[in-house]
């Protein structure tokens, strides 16, 4: 059978992002957003079930047997960390792991947008991330705090599924809370947090009215939110966070949300030209005053408007950006017209 930690070396040693494990491939990598097999012979069920269960501790197996999925963090070799997500399928076990750098990245490293900054270090304000799985939100996240505890002496308290960074106390303190261990959930630790005494408030992901509704609260009464949204871009993040409510709570959401957002960051990575890695396409939505009181009157439809004339701001859509890696030759004319919402405005130029 083979060892797993032989399977994470070969995906540090490849660059690859994550790794998947099921019964009858090899492990496979994903490398530059490509899935490559490895050389090793199929995998079996048996092997399958015997490898993830030997990665975990017995209550997280039970856990597992339970819920029948389960998030979970491991450190193979002392220095690097893998996200892991454990679950059945067909009767049988498998799972995939997220390589988790072991730094933290700048945001200059990470290409973001100047902008981003003064998001992260500003006193209040709900601050979304989104963009689909494995676009690095979390990475961003983590930059994003790491730039408040080289600056500011703050208190910050992390709520994770499963804890990723893991950020050393420099000018702040930073507790991280991993959902399982730490705390029964979200919306528990959401509720909770508030008497914590926080400044930063980082939500792993709000998958419920309950979760959503604690976190703008938050922002609302003076705390600075961090939070992830699994939404193509930056407006369908806003409609998520309202849709989720029923309808005869969505006006107050409404309003608090246009007072209490602070703005909306979306990203992609995009496969360089050089296939050498990938790049981040970054939309960012500011709530000015314009934004708000869209939000407020439920005509978010027409925010894609004020993204596109607003760069003075600091706002850039997600096309914008594409075009600007097309037009220095980070990405393909291919690349970048696969993820426009409007690829025409390419072809003109």
């Amino acid at each position: 059978m083979i060892e797993m930690k032989d399977v994470f070396k070969a995906a540090i040693g490849g660059r690859a992002s994550d790794v998947i494990l099921t019964a009858g491939s090899p492990p496979v990598f994903r490398i530059n957003g490509e899935l490559v097999p490895g050389q090793t012979p199929p995998l079996s069920v048996e092997e399958v079930g015997a490898i993830v269960t030997g990665l975990l501790r017995p209550e997280q197996r039970e856990r597992l047997e339970r819920q029948r999925e389960l998030d979970f963090s491991l450190c193979t070799d002392g220095v690097h960390r893998f996200r892991g997500n454990a679950f059945w399928q067909r009767g049988a076990l498998a799972a995939a792991f997220r390589l988790i750098p072991d730094r933290v990245p700048s945001l200059k490293d990470l290409g973001l947008p100047a902008v981003v900054e003064e998001f992260a270090l500003a006193a209040m304000g709900l601050v979304l991330l989104s963009g689909p799985t494995g676009h690095g939100k979390s990475t961003s996240l983590a930059a994003m705090l790491n730039l408040i505890n080289e600056r500011k002496r703050v208190h910050i308290v992390t709520i994770e599924d499963p804890i990723e960074f893991v950020h050393a106390n420099r000018k702040s303190v930073i507790e991280q809370r991993e959902v399982g261990d730490d705390t029964l959930s979200f919306a528990n630790a959401l509720r909770a947090v508030l008497r914590q005494a926080p400044d930063v408030i980082l939500v792993g992901e709000m998958r419920d009215p309950e979760s959503i509704a604690a976190a703008i609260t938050a922002a609302e009464t003076g705390h600075l939110v961090f939070a992830t949204v699994h939404t193509n871009d930056s407006v369908q993040a806003i409609d998520r966070l309202i849709d989720v409510f029923p309808s005869h709570q969505q006006n107050q959401v409404r309003a608090q949300l246009s007072m209490s957002l602070l703005a909306v960051i979306s990203q992609r990575l995009i496969r360089k030209t050089d296939g050498r890695g990938r790049v981040a396409a970054v939309e960012v939505l500011r709530n000015v005053a314009a934004v708000a009181n869209l939000v407020r009157e439920g005509k978010t439809h027409q925010i894609y408007t004020i993204l596109e004339t607003h760069a003075r701001d600091g706002m850039c859509t997600l096309d914008a950006s594409l075009k600007d890696l097309y037009l220095t030759g980070q990405v393909s004319l291919e690349e970048a017209r696969r993820r426009m919402r409007n690829p025409a405005s390419l072809e003109k130029l």
